[in-house]
């Protein structure tokens, strides 16, 4: 079957399911991979005629892809922040609403942290998204990082390899923790925040697929991580220090009020590129 043939099966066999955009998007992102050709290359190859080996690799993806499995998985990689990234089903996949908090503290640490190095900690770290980018992008910083799950720092110490970043990863529980044991310029987190009501929110490719561990808070406490990492924070953030946080866009005024009583000050709460609340900065001195 020629490359321009498959591509009107594919889409055939996935639009019942995706629309029209995404299914596009798909195709690009396994082009790329398979056979490393662009969007933009696609019309010199469209007459390519698929190896029976190839032919194989893209039918296990689309039946893959019938049962909703993120293509982020099915591909074993992501991007995010403009950097490579390898994802499994042990790491939440990177979002765009994570790059703004990157960008958020990225702008501010240009405009106000005067020491040298800046000390960095990212809790709940995952793929080590967070952490690689802001030691990729902020030369005089030491970074550290935070996650419960050993799988999941596993995939973050490849990833900060293979973005040649020099990241300290461990292996704790944030909220068995009574001190991090050291200052800190910046901590920041994208803890569990979506409580179990908001599952019917959720895209069945997420829900089946993704790590419930890194997603999901109990509803009767759902600022648990927030209260806890907020006090770590009053203990351990460097005098004039930073608490970056993304949030539930649900709890924002909460969650900021939460801060607020904890004694925190110059508390912000900022809007994502959907409109919805979806950061929050705050000082202690």
């Amino acid at each position: 079957m020629l490359l321009k043939e498959y591509r009107d099966y594919f889409r055939k066999e996935l639009l019942p399911i995706y629309d029209e955009q995404e299914v596009d998007s798909f195709f690009y992102l396994i082009l790329e991979k398979l056979h490393r050709l662009k969007r933009i290359d696609l019309a010199l190859a469209a007459e390519t005629l698929l190896e029976e080996t190839k032919l194989s690799e893209w039918n296990a993806i689309i039946s893959e892809l019938q049962k909703q499995k993120p293509i982020q998985y099915l591909l074993g990689e992501t991007e995010f922040y403009g950097l490579p990234f390898l994802v499994n089903e042990n790491v939440l996949i990177p979002r765009p609403e994570t790059e703004e908090l990157v960008e958020l503290i990225l702008s501010n640490v240009f405009k106000v942290m005067e020491s040298n190095p800046i000390t960095i900690l990212d809790i709940g770290t995952g793929s080590g998204c967070i952490s690689i980018a802001l030691a990729k992008n902020i030369s005089a910083s030491a970074v550290h990082a935070i996650d419960v799950s050993e799988a999941a720092l596993a995939t973050a110490r490849r990833n900060a390899e293979n973005n040649q970043v020099k990241v300290n990863f461990l292996l704790k529980n944030i909220l068995e923790t009574e001190d991090l044991e050291q200052q800190f310029d910046i901590i920041v987190s994208n803890p569990p925040y979506v409580r179990n009501l908001e599952k019917t929110e959720i895209k069945p490719n997420v829900l089946a697929h993704e790590p419930h561990l890194a997603l999901f808070v109990d509803d009767e406490d759902a600022l648990i991580f927030y209260r806890k990492i907020a006090q770590l924070a009053q203990k351990n953030l460097k005098p004039n220090g930073w608490l970056y946080f993304e949030i539930n866009q649900y709890l924002g005024k909460e969650t900021a009020q939460l801060l607020k009583d904890l004694g925190f000050q110059q508390v912000t709460l900022l809007k994502d590129i959907y409109g919805n609340d979806r950061m929050l900065s705050a000082t202690y001195s």
